[in-house]
């Protein structure tokens, strides 16, 4: 294992043991663990199909030749590895927070915790963080070496510009051919409908998309109080006020966003997973993990 900072073996632990395995059908390259389009000869029974000149006749099924005098070939669905697309935002915004509750080093720890999982169950992981635009890439890979690529990038990264997440969504539906996992990890600090057509670009695209919704608890509770200069991370905004004054209107807007939000994953059968920096990383990733086998 690498010894970057970013994988901490209590989170790790509790990760592999419940696995992450592709819910929709994937694309891969050679036999695995997650369901294919494409059928062979092994694993589950899917339907017969007659049998051609060429066929391997260790395929014929006997008994339906014996009730129809048709010989017809057994198909099953195979089981193939999956190439999974990590997301992260670095824009300005993601720098909120201190210390292990910052944003930006909370996606960090839940994008290298996520690479180390896949890896392990040797299917394949890319990685691309972005702002504005697309700022460091690595191409998938399924060797276990890559999680020191993939860890030193994240190490590298800082923060900077704004938040572009639609215009990325389409640009990697549009080259990402192989059905796969998409999972974006931001704190979506974006309008909602731009960033909704571009999760339901990727999923009318066939992949699986995940969305990690990264917030600090300040942003979700407004808990401050006195007089707060509050400076604007992705622009050069300020606003001198005392929040109880503003506190009901922004909880308002606040939770009808990630109302809107939420309720567009879930119509778009995007899974949606609100992570508060505040709360341990393992837990939360456990708990999602948990969840997911559950509705598999």
């Amino acid at each position: 294992m690498t010894g970057s900072s970013y994988l901490k073996p209590e989170v790790l632990a509790r990760a592999e043991a419940l696995g992450l395995k592709a819910r929709r059908i994937v694309e891969g390259l050679r036999v695995g663990d997650h369901k294919s389009p494409y059928k062979g000869f092994s694993v589950e029974f899917v339907q017969h199909r007659e049998y051609v000149p060429g066929d391997d006749i260790r395929h014929i099924d006997w008994k339906s030749y014996g009730r129809s005098d048709r010989y017809t070939i057994k198909q099953y669905e195979q089981e193939t590895n999956f190439t999974a697309h990590l997301l992260v935002d670095a824009s300005n915004s993601m720098r909120y927070g201190s210390g292990p509750s910052n944003k930006l080093e909370y996606a960090k720890l839940l994008a290298a915790s996520l690479a180390y999982l896949i890896l392990r169950q040797r299917d394949a992981v890319g990685l691309r963080v972005f702002n504005t635009e697309v700022v460091a890439e690595l191409p998938p890979s399924s060797q276990l070496g890559h999680l020191n690529s993939l860890t030193r990038t994240l190490e590298e990264i800082q923060p900077q510009e704004r938040t572009a997440i639609a215009p990325l969504l389409d640009r990697v539906a549009d080259q990402v051919r192989r059905r796969g996992i998409v999972i974006l990890i931001s704190d979506c600090f974006e309008e909602v409908e731009p960033l909704l057509t571009g999760l339901r670009h990727l999923r009318f695209r066939g992949h699986e998309v995940i969305l990690f919704h990264i917030l600090h608890h300040d942003e979700v509770e407004f808990p401050l109080d006195g007089n707060i200069r509050f400076v604007a991370l992705e622009g050069m905004e300020e606003l001198l006020t005392q929040p109880h004054l503003i506190r009901p209107a922004y909880l308002r807007l606040v939770q009808q966003y990630l109302r809107d939000l939420r309720k567009g994953c879930e119509a778009s059968g995007v899974d949606y997973v609100q992570m508060l920096t505040n709360r341990a990383l393992g837990n939360a990733l456990a708990e999602y993990l948990a969840r997911r086998l559950q509705t598999s």
